[in-house]
C-alpha cells in the first residue's frame, strides 16, 4: 500500500530531527548516520519522496561564493541542498562524498539539468574563499552559499533543517549542530529527502528518477 503523504511528511520530519549530530560527531557521538528509516510505500525511491506534501521553501535571500544574490526558493533547476560547515570533522565530508559520488553516475545531460548548493551552517568562518576551497576538493560545479546566521536558521527551519552553535574546544573554536539530511529542492518546493547513510548508487538513481519525472 502506498503511504499518505502526510505519512511520508512525519518519515521525513523523523529522519531530519533523529540525524542532527551532537556537534557534527564530537564528544558524546559517534557521529554515524542513523539507519533504517522508511516510508513503506512504492514509488520507486530510495529516498523520502514527499509529493503533494513536499517543503515550502521560504524566500531568503543569501550570497554564493562569487558574491551574486542566491535565493533557493527561485532557482530555475533542479537543486540538490546540503547544511553543513567546512570545520567539520567527520559527517559533512562523508556527505559531500556521497552527493559528489552521486553526481558523478549521472549522464553529462543530467548533470547539466541539476544544481549543488552548500549551505553554511558556520558563516562566521566560512569565507567565500573557504567554501570555495572546500567545495573544489570534491566538485567544482558545487556552489556554496551564505549569508548571516538568522537568515540560514530562517532558510532551514521550514525544512525542518536545524542549526545550532555547539560546545567549544579547547582550541578556542567551536562546533555546529546540524541536521544531515540532503533535500532536492525544484520549484520553491523541496519534495526528495535523503538521509546521511544513502549510498551514492542509491542516490544517483534516485536522481535519475526524479530528473525524468521533471522532463515530464
Amino acid at each position: 500500500m502506498v503511504a499518505s503523504a502526510g505519512r511520508r511528511r512525519l518519515a521525513a520530519l523523523a529522519a531530519a530531527l533523529t540525524l542532527v549530530l551532537t556537534a557534527c560527531g564530537g564528544s558524546g557521538d559517534t557521529g554515524a548516520p542513523v539507519t533504517g528509516i522508511t516510508t513503506n510505500d512504492d514509488d520507486g525511491y530510495r529516498g523520502i519522496y514527499l509529493a503533494d506534501d513536499a517543503y515550502q521553501v521560504p524566500d531568503v535571500g543569501l550570497t554564493d561564493t562569487e558574491g551574486r544574490p542566491f535565493d533557493l526558493a527561485t532557482q530555475e533547476q533542479r537543486t540538490l541542498v546540503f547544511f553543513g560547515y567546512t570545520n567539520c570533522p567527520d559527517i559533512c565530508q562523508v556527505v559531500m562524498s556521497t552527493i559528489a559520488s552521486a553526481v558523478a553516475k549521472l549522464s553529462p545531460a543530467e548533470k547539466e539539468q541539476l544544481t549543488m548548493v552548500f549551505v553554511t551552517t558556520d558563516p562566521a568562518r566560512d569565507t567565500p574563499e573557504v567554501m570555495r576551497t572546500y567545495l573544489d576538493r570534491f566538485d567544482p560545479s558545487f556552489e556554496g552559499v551564505t549569508g548571516s546566521l538568522a537568515d540560514i536558521v530562517a532558510l532551514g527551519k521550514p525544512m525542518d533543517i536545524l542549526v545550532e552553535k555547539g560546545r567549544k574546544l579547547p582550541s578556542g573554536g567551536y562546533e555546529v549542530d546540524h541536521s544531515t539530511v540532503v533535500i532536492s529542492v525544484e520549484g520553491g518546493r523541496g519534495d526528495l529527502v535523503w538521509t546521511g547513510a544513502t549510498s551514492p548508487s542509491d542516490m544517483a538513481t534516485d536522481l535519475q528518477q526524479v530528473l525524468r519525472q521533471d522532463a515530464g
